[in-house]
Protein backbone atom coordinates (compact mmCIF):
# COMPACT_ATOMS: atom_id res chain seq x y z
CA UNK A 1 0.00 0.00 0.00
CA UNK A 2 1.54 3.36 -1.03
CA UNK A 3 2.26 6.03 1.56
CA UNK A 4 -0.47 8.66 1.62
CA UNK A 5 1.78 11.56 2.54
CA UNK A 6 0.95 14.54 4.73
CA UNK A 7 -2.49 16.17 4.51
CA UNK A 8 -3.21 19.80 5.37
CA UNK A 9 -4.91 20.54 8.75
CA UNK A 10 -8.30 21.24 7.19
CA UNK A 11 -8.24 17.90 5.37
CA UNK A 12 -7.57 16.06 8.65
CA UNK A 13 -10.51 17.85 10.23
CA UNK A 14 -12.82 16.70 7.43
CA UNK A 15 -11.40 13.19 7.58
CA UNK A 16 -11.89 12.92 11.36
CA UNK A 17 -15.39 14.30 10.99
CA UNK A 18 -16.19 11.50 8.59
CA UNK A 19 -14.65 8.88 10.85
CA UNK A 20 -16.40 10.05 14.04
CA UNK A 21 -19.82 8.32 14.21
CA UNK A 22 -22.75 10.56 15.05
CA UNK A 23 -24.57 9.85 18.33
CA UNK A 24 -26.63 6.67 18.08
CA UNK A 25 -25.04 5.49 14.84
CA UNK A 26 -23.99 1.90 14.49
CA UNK A 27 -20.25 1.09 14.68
CA UNK A 28 -20.42 -0.72 11.35
CA UNK A 29 -21.34 2.54 9.65
CA UNK A 30 -18.18 4.16 10.98
CA UNK A 31 -16.11 1.27 9.70
CA UNK A 32 -17.73 1.56 6.27
CA UNK A 33 -17.06 5.35 6.15
CA UNK A 34 -13.43 4.79 7.14
CA UNK A 35 -13.02 2.23 4.38
CA UNK A 36 -14.52 4.53 1.73
CA UNK A 37 -12.29 7.47 2.68
CA UNK A 38 -9.19 5.28 2.66
CA UNK A 39 -10.08 3.94 -0.80
CA UNK A 40 -10.60 7.49 -2.12
CA UNK A 41 -7.22 8.62 -0.79
CA UNK A 42 -5.46 5.59 -2.26
CA UNK A 43 -7.16 6.21 -5.64
CA UNK A 44 -5.97 9.83 -5.65
CA UNK A 45 -2.42 8.70 -4.95
CA UNK A 46 -2.48 6.04 -7.68
CA UNK A 47 -4.12 8.17 -10.39
CA UNK A 48 -0.88 9.63 -11.88
CA UNK A 49 0.58 6.13 -12.15
CA UNK A 50 -2.54 4.80 -13.86
CA UNK A 51 -2.47 7.64 -16.39
CA UNK A 52 1.09 6.74 -17.39
CA UNK A 53 -0.13 3.41 -18.74
CA UNK A 54 -1.83 5.32 -21.60
CA UNK A 55 1.39 7.13 -22.56
CA UNK A 56 2.51 6.50 -26.18
CA UNK A 57 6.24 6.26 -26.78
CA UNK A 58 7.06 8.10 -30.01
CA UNK A 59 9.21 10.86 -31.45
CA UNK A 60 7.72 14.37 -31.56
CA UNK A 61 5.77 15.32 -34.68
CA UNK A 62 8.05 16.22 -37.57
CA UNK A 63 11.13 14.45 -36.15
CA UNK A 64 12.56 10.96 -36.44
CA UNK A 65 15.28 8.60 -35.29
CA UNK A 66 17.88 7.34 -37.76
CA UNK A 67 18.83 3.67 -37.71
CA UNK A 68 22.46 2.54 -38.21
CA UNK A 69 21.63 1.77 -41.87
CA UNK A 70 20.15 5.25 -42.37
CA UNK A 71 23.16 6.87 -40.69
CA UNK A 72 25.47 5.19 -43.20
CA UNK A 73 23.48 6.67 -46.10
CA UNK A 74 23.36 10.12 -44.51
CA UNK A 75 27.10 10.15 -43.78
CA UNK A 76 27.85 9.27 -47.42
CA UNK A 77 25.65 12.15 -48.62
CA UNK A 78 27.25 14.60 -46.19
CA UNK A 79 30.72 13.42 -47.23
CA UNK A 80 29.99 14.29 -50.88
CA UNK A 81 28.60 17.69 -49.88
CA UNK A 82 31.33 18.69 -47.41
CA UNK A 83 34.13 17.42 -49.69
CA UNK A 84 32.84 19.75 -52.42
CA UNK A 85 32.70 22.70 -50.00
CA UNK A 86 36.29 22.07 -48.92
CA UNK A 87 37.41 21.68 -52.53
CA UNK A 88 36.24 25.24 -53.09
CA UNK A 89 38.29 26.55 -50.15
CA UNK A 90 35.59 26.89 -47.47
CA UNK A 91 36.35 26.87 -43.73
CA UNK A 92 34.09 25.14 -41.22
CA UNK A 93 31.99 27.17 -38.76
CA UNK A 94 29.43 26.38 -36.05
CA UNK A 95 26.96 28.59 -34.15
CA UNK A 96 24.59 27.95 -31.21
CA UNK A 97 21.37 25.99 -31.80
CA UNK A 98 19.44 28.94 -30.36
CA UNK A 99 19.85 32.68 -30.77
CA UNK A 100 18.48 35.79 -29.09
CA UNK A 101 14.90 36.12 -30.31
CA UNK A 102 15.51 39.66 -31.60
CA UNK A 103 18.32 38.34 -33.84
CA UNK A 104 15.88 36.14 -35.76
CA UNK A 105 12.75 38.32 -35.88
CA UNK A 106 11.83 40.31 -39.01
CA UNK A 107 14.26 38.36 -41.21
CA UNK A 108 11.97 35.74 -42.76
CA UNK A 109 8.83 37.59 -43.89
CA UNK A 110 5.66 35.53 -43.53
CA UNK A 111 7.73 32.55 -42.38
CA UNK A 112 8.64 34.31 -39.12
CA UNK A 113 5.63 32.57 -37.54
CA UNK A 114 7.43 29.24 -38.01
CA UNK A 115 10.21 30.13 -35.56
CA UNK A 116 10.32 28.05 -32.36
CA UNK A 117 10.41 30.37 -29.32
CA UNK A 118 11.88 28.91 -26.13
CA UNK A 119 10.01 29.32 -22.85
CA UNK A 120 10.99 32.46 -20.90
CA UNK A 121 12.61 31.28 -17.67
CA UNK A 122 13.51 34.69 -16.33
CA UNK A 123 16.55 35.20 -18.52
CA UNK A 124 17.12 36.09 -22.18
CA UNK A 125 14.35 35.65 -24.75
CA UNK A 126 15.61 32.90 -27.07
CA UNK A 127 14.51 31.08 -30.22
CA UNK A 128 15.77 27.98 -32.02
CA UNK A 129 17.58 28.92 -35.23
CA UNK A 130 15.39 28.87 -38.34
CA UNK A 131 18.29 28.61 -40.77
CA UNK A 132 22.09 28.92 -40.80
CA UNK A 133 22.25 32.17 -42.79
CA UNK A 134 21.09 34.68 -40.17
CA UNK A 135 23.42 33.23 -37.48
CA UNK A 136 26.30 33.51 -39.99
CA UNK A 137 25.48 37.17 -40.63
CA UNK A 138 25.34 37.77 -36.86
CA UNK A 139 28.77 36.08 -36.51
CA UNK A 140 30.29 38.31 -39.21
CA UNK A 141 28.93 41.49 -37.63
CA UNK A 142 29.82 40.49 -34.07
CA UNK A 143 33.41 39.55 -34.97
CA UNK A 144 33.86 42.36 -37.55
CA UNK A 145 34.77 39.83 -40.27
CA UNK A 146 34.81 41.43 -43.73
CA UNK A 147 35.75 38.47 -45.91
CA UNK A 148 35.15 34.75 -45.42
CA UNK A 149 34.28 31.61 -47.33
CA UNK A 150 32.62 29.19 -44.93
CA UNK A 151 30.54 26.02 -44.75
CA UNK A 152 28.25 24.93 -41.95
CA UNK A 153 26.39 21.66 -41.39
CA UNK A 154 23.84 21.83 -38.58
CA UNK A 155 20.27 21.30 -37.45
CA UNK A 156 17.53 23.92 -37.79
CA UNK A 157 13.93 23.94 -36.56
CA UNK A 158 10.66 25.15 -38.14
CA UNK A 159 7.08 24.93 -36.81
CA UNK A 160 5.55 23.94 -40.13
CA UNK A 161 3.32 21.04 -41.08
CA UNK A 162 5.71 18.17 -41.83
CA UNK A 163 5.47 16.10 -45.00
CA UNK A 164 7.57 13.04 -44.22
CA UNK A 165 7.29 11.49 -47.71
CA UNK A 166 8.74 14.64 -49.28
CA UNK A 167 11.50 14.95 -46.68
CA UNK A 168 9.94 17.94 -44.90
CA UNK A 169 10.49 17.87 -41.13
CA UNK A 170 10.32 20.24 -38.20
CA UNK A 171 13.88 19.35 -37.23
CA UNK A 172 16.32 18.88 -40.08
CA UNK A 173 19.88 19.39 -41.25
CA UNK A 174 21.05 22.16 -43.54
CA UNK A 175 24.39 22.21 -45.38
CA UNK A 176 25.34 25.80 -46.18
CA UNK A 177 28.13 27.35 -48.21
CA UNK A 178 28.56 31.13 -48.21
CA UNK A 179 31.00 33.70 -49.56
CA UNK A 180 31.23 36.97 -47.66
CA UNK A 181 33.19 40.01 -48.85
CA UNK A 182 33.77 42.29 -51.80
CA UNK A 183 34.63 40.48 -55.04
CA UNK A 184 34.24 41.06 -58.77
CA UNK A 185 30.52 41.06 -59.70
CA UNK A 186 28.86 37.67 -60.19
CA UNK A 187 32.00 35.54 -59.72
CA UNK A 188 30.98 34.30 -56.22
CA UNK A 189 27.40 33.82 -57.46
CA UNK A 190 28.61 31.73 -60.39
CA UNK A 191 30.81 29.65 -58.07
CA UNK A 192 27.78 28.88 -55.86
CA UNK A 193 25.86 27.61 -58.90
CA UNK A 194 28.88 25.58 -59.98
CA UNK A 195 29.00 23.98 -56.49
CA UNK A 196 25.30 23.08 -56.75
CA UNK A 197 25.97 21.32 -60.06
CA UNK A 198 28.98 19.45 -58.68
CA UNK A 199 27.10 18.18 -55.62
CA UNK A 200 23.92 17.13 -57.44
CA UNK A 201 25.97 15.41 -60.14
CA UNK A 202 28.17 13.71 -57.53
CA UNK A 203 25.15 12.31 -55.69
CA UNK A 204 23.80 10.75 -58.92
CA UNK A 205 20.24 11.91 -58.29
CA UNK A 206 19.29 12.08 -61.95
CA UNK A 207 18.56 15.07 -64.15
CA UNK A 208 18.19 18.45 -62.48
CA UNK A 209 17.63 22.12 -63.31
CA UNK A 210 18.72 25.26 -61.49
CA UNK A 211 16.25 28.14 -61.76
CA UNK A 212 17.71 31.64 -61.36
CA UNK A 213 16.21 35.09 -61.09
CA UNK A 214 16.92 38.36 -59.27
CA UNK A 215 14.93 40.10 -56.55
CA UNK A 216 15.64 43.44 -58.22
CA UNK A 217 14.00 42.21 -61.42
CA UNK A 218 11.00 40.98 -59.46
CA UNK A 219 10.69 44.28 -57.58
CA UNK A 220 10.99 46.08 -60.92
CA UNK A 221 8.17 43.95 -62.34
CA UNK A 222 5.98 44.78 -59.34
CA UNK A 223 6.74 48.49 -59.75
CA UNK A 224 5.96 48.70 -63.49
CA UNK A 225 2.82 46.59 -63.03
CA UNK A 226 1.46 48.97 -60.41
CA UNK A 227 1.95 47.08 -57.12
CA UNK A 228 2.15 49.49 -54.14
CA UNK A 229 5.64 49.31 -52.60
CA UNK A 230 4.11 48.39 -49.22
CA UNK A 231 2.78 45.17 -50.79
CA UNK A 232 6.04 44.09 -52.49
CA UNK A 233 6.97 41.47 -49.85
CA UNK A 234 3.42 40.11 -49.58
CA UNK A 235 3.04 39.72 -53.36
CA UNK A 236 6.53 38.24 -53.58
CA UNK A 237 5.57 35.49 -51.13
CA UNK A 238 2.53 34.71 -53.31
CA UNK A 239 4.65 34.44 -56.46
CA UNK A 240 7.00 32.12 -54.57
CA UNK A 241 4.17 29.55 -54.43
CA UNK A 242 4.03 29.08 -58.21
CA UNK A 243 6.10 25.90 -57.97
CA UNK A 244 3.40 24.39 -55.72
CA UNK A 245 0.08 25.80 -56.97
CA UNK A 246 -1.26 27.10 -60.29
CA UNK A 247 -1.15 30.72 -61.47
CA UNK A 248 -4.93 30.83 -61.09
CA UNK A 249 -4.65 30.06 -57.38
CA UNK A 250 -1.75 32.50 -56.92
CA UNK A 251 -3.76 35.24 -58.67
CA UNK A 252 -6.75 34.50 -56.41
CA UNK A 253 -4.54 34.89 -53.33
CA UNK A 254 -3.14 38.19 -54.60
CA UNK A 255 -6.56 39.67 -55.37
CA UNK A 256 -8.82 38.21 -52.66
CA UNK A 257 -6.48 37.78 -49.71
CA UNK A 258 -3.94 40.55 -50.31
CA UNK A 259 -6.14 43.19 -51.91
CA UNK A 260 -4.32 43.59 -55.22
CA UNK A 261 -6.24 45.03 -58.16
CA UNK A 262 -7.17 42.27 -60.69
CA UNK A 263 -5.62 44.14 -63.65
CA UNK A 264 -2.34 44.53 -61.72
CA UNK A 265 -2.30 40.80 -60.97
CA UNK A 266 -2.87 40.05 -64.67
CA UNK A 267 0.09 42.22 -65.67
CA UNK A 268 2.29 40.37 -63.15
CA UNK A 269 1.11 37.08 -64.65
CA UNK A 270 2.41 38.10 -68.09
CA UNK A 271 5.92 38.21 -66.62
CA UNK A 272 6.16 35.55 -63.93
CA UNK A 273 5.06 32.73 -66.22
CA UNK A 274 8.11 33.26 -68.47
CA UNK A 275 11.23 31.10 -68.32
CA UNK A 276 14.21 30.47 -70.61
CA UNK A 277 17.92 31.06 -70.95
CA UNK A 278 20.14 33.99 -71.86
CA UNK A 279 17.76 34.77 -74.73
CA UNK A 280 15.01 35.61 -72.22
CA UNK A 281 17.40 37.98 -70.43
CA UNK A 282 17.99 39.78 -73.74
CA UNK A 283 14.24 39.84 -74.37
CA UNK A 284 13.59 41.47 -70.98
CA UNK A 285 16.13 44.19 -71.83
CA UNK A 286 13.87 45.13 -74.77
CA UNK A 287 10.64 45.07 -72.75
CA UNK A 288 9.06 48.54 -73.06
CA UNK A 289 7.97 48.71 -69.42
CA UNK A 290 10.73 46.79 -67.65
CA UNK A 291 13.52 48.62 -69.52
CA UNK A 292 12.38 51.84 -67.85
CA UNK A 293 13.04 50.52 -64.34
CA UNK A 294 16.54 51.07 -62.94
CA UNK A 295 16.40 48.19 -60.45
CA UNK A 296 15.29 45.70 -63.08
CA UNK A 297 18.03 46.81 -65.50
CA UNK A 298 20.68 46.30 -62.80
CA UNK A 299 19.38 42.79 -62.14
CA UNK A 300 19.23 41.92 -65.85
CA UNK A 301 22.79 43.20 -66.33
CA UNK A 302 24.07 40.96 -63.52
CA UNK A 303 22.20 37.94 -64.89
CA UNK A 304 23.73 38.46 -68.32
CA UNK A 305 27.20 38.50 -66.74
CA UNK A 306 26.30 35.47 -64.61
CA UNK A 307 25.38 33.42 -67.70
CA UNK A 308 28.74 34.32 -69.28
CA UNK A 309 30.60 32.92 -66.26
CA UNK A 310 28.35 29.84 -66.11
CA UNK A 311 29.23 29.14 -69.73
CA UNK A 312 32.94 29.31 -68.85
CA UNK A 313 32.31 26.94 -65.91
CA UNK A 314 30.53 24.54 -68.28
CA UNK A 315 27.19 24.48 -66.43
CA UNK A 316 25.06 27.04 -68.33
CA UNK A 317 22.90 24.30 -69.85
CA UNK A 318 21.78 23.31 -66.34
CA UNK A 319 20.54 26.83 -65.52
CA UNK A 320 17.25 28.49 -66.53
CA UNK A 321 16.15 32.12 -66.08
CA UNK A 322 12.74 31.71 -64.40
CA UNK A 323 10.73 34.80 -63.48
CA UNK A 324 8.41 32.78 -61.22
CA UNK A 325 11.26 32.22 -58.76
CA UNK A 326 10.82 34.57 -55.82
CA UNK A 327 12.44 33.06 -52.68
CA UNK A 328 10.11 34.55 -50.05
CA UNK A 329 12.76 35.31 -47.40
CA UNK A 330 13.08 39.03 -46.76
CA UNK A 331 16.87 39.22 -46.65
CA UNK A 332 17.56 38.42 -50.33
CA UNK A 333 18.67 41.47 -52.32
CA UNK A 334 19.95 40.22 -55.70
CA UNK A 335 20.45 36.97 -57.59
CA UNK A 336 18.39 34.04 -56.26
CA UNK A 337 18.40 30.39 -57.35
CA UNK A 338 16.81 27.03 -56.66
CA UNK A 339 17.71 23.54 -57.87
CA UNK A 340 14.97 21.03 -58.68
CA UNK A 341 15.13 17.39 -59.70
CA UNK A 342 13.44 16.46 -62.95
CA UNK A 343 11.54 13.27 -63.68
CA UNK A 344 11.88 11.86 -67.20
CA UNK A 345 8.49 12.20 -68.97
CA UNK A 346 6.64 9.16 -70.31
CA UNK A 347 6.18 10.72 -73.74
CA UNK A 348 8.96 12.43 -75.68
CA UNK A 349 6.91 15.58 -76.43
CA UNK A 350 6.23 16.26 -72.72
CA UNK A 351 8.36 18.57 -70.58
CA UNK A 352 10.35 17.04 -67.66
CA UNK A 353 8.37 16.97 -64.40
CA UNK A 354 9.54 18.94 -61.35
CA UNK A 355 10.11 16.53 -58.43
CA UNK A 356 10.86 19.24 -55.86
CA UNK A 357 13.58 21.58 -54.65
CA UNK A 358 16.82 20.07 -53.31
CA UNK A 359 18.99 23.20 -53.02
CA UNK A 360 18.52 26.96 -52.98
CA UNK A 361 20.23 30.23 -52.17
CA UNK A 362 20.94 33.76 -53.25
CA UNK A 363 22.58 37.10 -52.54
CA UNK A 364 21.92 38.96 -49.28
CA UNK A 365 24.05 42.11 -49.23
CA UNK A 366 22.16 43.92 -46.47
CA UNK A 367 21.78 41.25 -43.78
CA UNK A 368 25.12 41.76 -41.97
CA UNK A 369 24.46 45.52 -41.81
CA UNK A 370 21.29 44.84 -39.79
CA UNK A 371 23.48 43.61 -36.92
CA UNK A 372 26.31 46.14 -37.21
CA UNK A 373 25.88 49.16 -34.88
CA UNK A 374 27.05 51.50 -37.66
CA UNK A 375 25.19 49.66 -40.40
CA UNK A 376 28.35 48.59 -42.25
CA UNK A 377 27.38 46.13 -44.97
CA UNK A 378 29.25 42.99 -46.01
CA UNK A 379 28.14 41.60 -49.40
CA UNK A 380 27.24 37.91 -49.11
CA UNK A 381 26.00 35.14 -51.35
CA UNK A 382 25.40 31.50 -50.51
CA UNK A 383 23.54 28.25 -50.99
CA UNK A 384 21.90 25.57 -48.87
CA UNK A 385 21.67 21.88 -49.77
CA UNK A 386 18.40 20.16 -48.79
CA UNK A 387 19.89 17.07 -47.17
CA UNK A 388 16.57 15.67 -45.88
CA UNK A 389 14.94 15.82 -49.31
CA UNK A 390 17.98 14.18 -50.92
CA UNK A 391 18.14 11.57 -48.16
CA UNK A 392 14.47 10.65 -48.72
CA UNK A 393 15.10 10.16 -52.44
CA UNK A 394 18.21 8.03 -51.92
CA UNK A 395 16.52 6.00 -49.18
CA UNK A 396 13.55 5.27 -51.44
CA UNK A 397 15.85 4.10 -54.22
CA UNK A 398 17.68 1.76 -51.84
CA UNK A 399 14.35 0.20 -50.84
CA UNK A 400 13.20 -0.07 -54.45
CA UNK A 401 16.35 -1.85 -55.66
CA UNK A 402 16.86 -3.86 -52.45
CA UNK A 403 20.39 -2.57 -51.86
CA UNK A 404 22.11 -3.80 -48.71
CA UNK A 405 23.86 -1.37 -46.40
CA UNK A 406 26.91 -2.31 -44.36
CA UNK A 407 26.67 -0.58 -40.97
CA UNK A 408 30.24 -1.19 -39.75
CA UNK A 409 33.70 -0.83 -41.29
CA UNK A 410 35.21 -3.97 -39.75
CA UNK A 411 38.23 -5.23 -41.71
CA UNK A 412 39.31 -8.23 -39.64
CA UNK A 413 37.72 -10.90 -37.40
CA UNK A 414 40.03 -12.65 -34.93
CA UNK A 415 39.04 -16.22 -34.04
CA UNK A 416 40.66 -19.52 -33.01
CA UNK A 417 39.62 -23.11 -33.85
CA UNK A 418 39.89 -24.21 -30.20
CA UNK A 419 38.74 -22.72 -26.93
CA UNK A 420 40.95 -21.38 -24.13
CA UNK A 421 42.82 -18.93 -26.37
CA UNK A 422 41.06 -15.79 -25.10
CA UNK A 423 44.21 -14.09 -23.77
CA UNK A 424 46.16 -14.66 -26.98
CA UNK A 425 43.20 -13.40 -29.05
CA UNK A 426 42.88 -10.21 -27.02
CA UNK A 427 46.63 -9.50 -27.30
CA UNK A 428 46.47 -9.90 -31.08
CA UNK A 429 43.34 -7.72 -31.32
CA UNK A 430 45.07 -4.98 -29.28
CA UNK A 431 48.07 -5.04 -31.66
CA UNK A 432 45.78 -4.71 -34.68
CA UNK A 433 43.81 -1.84 -33.08
CA UNK A 434 47.08 -0.06 -32.25
CA UNK A 435 48.09 -0.43 -35.90
CA UNK A 436 44.89 1.34 -36.98
CA UNK A 437 43.16 -1.78 -38.30
CA UNK A 438 39.41 -2.08 -37.73
CA UNK A 439 38.86 -5.31 -35.81
CA UNK A 440 35.76 -6.87 -34.27
CA UNK A 441 35.96 -9.29 -31.35
CA UNK A 442 34.57 -12.75 -32.18
CA UNK A 443 30.86 -13.12 -31.59
CA UNK A 444 28.89 -16.20 -30.62
CA UNK A 445 28.15 -17.33 -34.16
CA UNK A 446 31.25 -16.41 -36.14
CA UNK A 447 30.29 -18.40 -39.26
CA UNK A 448 26.93 -16.64 -39.57
CA UNK A 449 28.63 -13.29 -38.96
CA UNK A 450 31.18 -13.85 -41.72
CA UNK A 451 28.47 -14.98 -44.15
CA UNK A 452 26.47 -11.86 -43.35
CA UNK A 453 29.46 -9.57 -43.99
CA UNK A 454 30.28 -11.31 -47.25
CA UNK A 455 26.69 -10.86 -48.47
CA UNK A 456 26.78 -7.17 -47.52
CA UNK A 457 29.98 -6.56 -49.42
Amino acid sequence: MPQLGLLPGRAWTVLLGLLRPPPGALCIRAVRSHSQVAEALIASQLKPHQEKSNFTIKTPKGTRDLSPQQMVVREKILDVVVSCFKRHGAKGLDTPAFELKEILTEKYGEDSGLIYDLKDQGGELLSLRYDLTVPFARYLAMNKVKKMKRYHVGKVWRRESPTIVQGRYREFYQCDFDIAGQFDPMIPDAECLKIMCEILSGLHLGDFLIKVSDRRILDGIFAVCGVPESKFHAICSSVDKLDKISWKDVRHEMVVKKGLAPEVADRIGDYVQCHGGISLVEQMFQDPRLSQNKQALEGLGDLKLLFEYLTLFGVAEKVSFDLSLARGLDYYTGVIYEAVLLQTPVHAEEEPLNMGSVAAGGRYDGLVGMFDPRGHKVPCVGLSIGVERIFSIVEQRIKTFGEKIRTTETQVFVATPQKNFLQERLKLIAELWDAGIKVAIKRENLVAEIQKRLSES
